[in-house]
């Protein structure tokens, strides 16, 4: 569960920086009230959270993945 809501969220933060690069137009910012509200600190906060937590999945997608081709080929 924490994995798709950290997915989620990086997702979110993806299309908030998309949309900053193309339309210098950010989001949060204007769905928050501005870039120094607390709640878009939180947002951005959590969005970089998730980011790190995401690249653990990278590398545990990878391990299970060949403990699997192991066990498979047994």
């Amino acid at each position: 569960m924490l994995n798709k809501i950290s997915l989620i969220l990086l997702i979110i933060g993806g299309i908030n920086w998309g949309s900053i690069g193309i339309f210098q137009f950010d989001i949060v910012a204007w769905i928050c009230g501005g870039q120094t509200s607390m709640i878009s600190r939180i947002i951005y906060t959590l969005v970089g959270l998730c980011a790190i937590w995401c690249i653990s999945l990278l590398v545990r997608d990878t391990d299970e993945h060949e403990r699997d081709v192991r066990v498979a080929s047994s």
